[in-house]
């Protein structure tokens, strides 16, 4: 980056404030620009659950000082957009990256990623991480929001980070290109409720921390979605017929600024 682009960047970024919210004893949720941080303070140290973009990184790193001073020593990373991962070439140099074998890959296929941004420890299903009294389970479920999501749950604290795989009461971005799946994605998400009960924390990739019955109002949309789009082309009805009839009315509040319905639409329509 040029030192005038990355003027650009650090301005985009002066104003965001780091929030934290704690789930447990030994849990936080942060929140900036970018993906949700999942954090664990405690005896063992820091761990922290992606990063961000790259200019909070300082951002970042003070306020997880304010929970316990020094540098996380493990960053798990959800998937490998840079809205969770900008801040990987911080705090790599101190701590370990963990992230699914793909997050590795297509980190690494960009030459301009610094070493220090790199995944160390990468796995293909699943790998725990014992870690201040309590184990964090990362498993990753197939391709969904991309080929590379992994999912972390505590145990003890019964507080699960779904990273993409879960936009709060948004539509979500599937990214076909990093090997995303609209059906993959539904699935994963059907996966992850099985395995969670009334009582857990969500932290989503992006929105408000959420619960299981938010959850499943998400999974709800998706089935909607799929259902509406099959009905469609099963009809022979053109892309530009189905955006002028539109997404069912209840779902006209999900649009945000990344995915409006029209994104939405598009994203159905050429997966399904």
């Amino acid at each position: 980056m040029t030192l005038a682009g990355q003027s650009v960047a650090d301005d985009r970024f002066k104003d965001v404030a780091i929030t934290s919210t704690q789930l447990t004893e030994s849990t936080y949720m942060f929140v900036g620009a970018g993906g949700n941080i999942g954090v664990s303070v405690g005896t063992d140290g820091l761990l922290i659950i992606d990063d961000q973009f790259a200019p909070l990184a300082d951002k970042i790193t003070a306020s997880l000082n304010m929970l316990q001073a020094g540098m996380p020593k493990y960053i798990v990373n959800t998937h490998y957009h840079g809205d969770h991962t900008g801040g990987n070439a911080h705090f790599g140099e101190k701590g370990t990256i963990v992230a699914h074998h793909n997050v590795l890959k297509r980190l690494s296929s960009d030459s301009k990623t610094p070493s220090s941004a790199l995944p160390v420890i990468t796995f293909s299903d699943h790998i725990s991480i014992h870690f201040n009294q309590d184990t964090l389970d990362v498993f990753h479920l197939g391709p969904g929001h991309t080929d590379g999501d992994s999912v972390v749950r505590w145990e003890k604290a019964n507080v699960i980070h779904m990273g993409d795989l879960f936009f709060k009461d948004r539509f979500p971005y599937v990214d076909l290109d990093g090997g995303g799946s609209v059906m993959g994605y539904r699935d994963n998400v059907a996966a992850v409720i099985a395995k969670i009960d009334d009582n857990v924390q969500i932290i989503p990739g992006h929105g408000d921390l959420a619960n299981k019955s938010d959850l499943l109002k998400f999974k709800h949309m998706l089935d909607d979605s799929i259902n509406w789009m099959k009905a469609h082309k099963d009809q022979g009805h053109s892309l530009q017929d189905i955006k002028k009839m539109g997404l069912p009315e209840q779902y006209k509040t999900w649009s945000w600024a990344f995915i409006n319905e029209d994104k939405w639409i598009d994203t159905l329509y050429k997966d399904l």
